[in-house]
């Protein structure tokens, strides 16, 4: 069962990373990304929400119609998405006014509708929670990783220590911390992210053939290999 969750987990970290991979919840990932504490936090806030509300859909996933489903799945959203909203107002207040309006918009996230939709609403409890925690992990390290570059590119600083700024000749990129900087990085990242998994693919399609050169022909009976199978194979 752990392996199985593992593996669950790992999939919202990498192969369908809400950010990069996905592209869900970009409405969020551009607007609170200026700084990387800015994306720490929104990222935990999800996080949060996600991962509690795939767990106890899925617990309750044979009891609610079908006619009254995704109200049902708004209304549990909305409930974490409160706490979550209350507890940064009662104790990171500089936090709460920073991400402003984004937080209680988690509850009509793509990310969050998405998985409880697709994953929670058909799996039991512990590989949607595993599910839930993935696909958030994953979403706030992508958070942390845009406002990680445009906070160092754009202020010289990170999580609001001096880095760049240190450098007497250093000058801010201003346009790292305004949307069009956000828009190029992402697709920048997304643009390298996807070649990095082609040439990861490529060289795993090519050591289950046996190649290990693009010279060496493959013996004709691999040629068959499929993704699928692929999939099962130990390395």
């Amino acid at each position: 069962m752990f392996g199985e969750m593992w593996k669950t987990f790992k999939n919202g970290l990498w192969e369908e990373n809400a950010v990069f991979a996905l592209a869900l919840g970009l409405c969020p990932a551009l607007a609170v990304t200026t700084s990387a504490s800015n994306g720490l936090g929104m990222g935990i806030a999800l996080l949060f929400v996600l991962a509690m509300s795939v767990l106890i859909l899925s617990l309750v996933r044979h009891f609610i119609d079908e006619r009254v489903r995704v109200p049902f799945f708004l209304a549990v959203i909305a409930g974490f998405v409160t706490i979550t909203d209350m507890t940064m107002k009662a104790y990171f207040p500089p936090l709460a006014k920073s991400l402003g309006l984004y937080v209680p918009l988690i509850v009509v996230n793509c990310t969050v509708l998405g998985r409880v939709e697709v994953f929670a609403s058909k799996t039991p409890p512990h590989k949607a929670f595993a599910d839930g925690l993935g696909m958030g992990v994953g979403f706030t390290i992508a958070l942390i990783v845009l406002g990680g570059i445009r906070e160092l590119l754009g202020n010289g600083t990170i999580f609001n220590m001096p880095l760049l700024s240190l450098i007497p000749t250093y000058k801010p990129v201003l346009m790292m911390i305004l949307p069009p900087g956000g828009f190029i990085l992402v697709g920048l990242l997304m643009g390298a992210i996807s070649m990095t998994k082609k040439a990861i693919m490529k060289s795993q399609i090519a050591k289950a053939k046996g190649v290990l050169r693009d010279d060496i022909v493959p013996p004709p009976e691999l040629d068959e290999i499929t993704h699928a199978e692929l999939a099962q194979k130990p390395y």
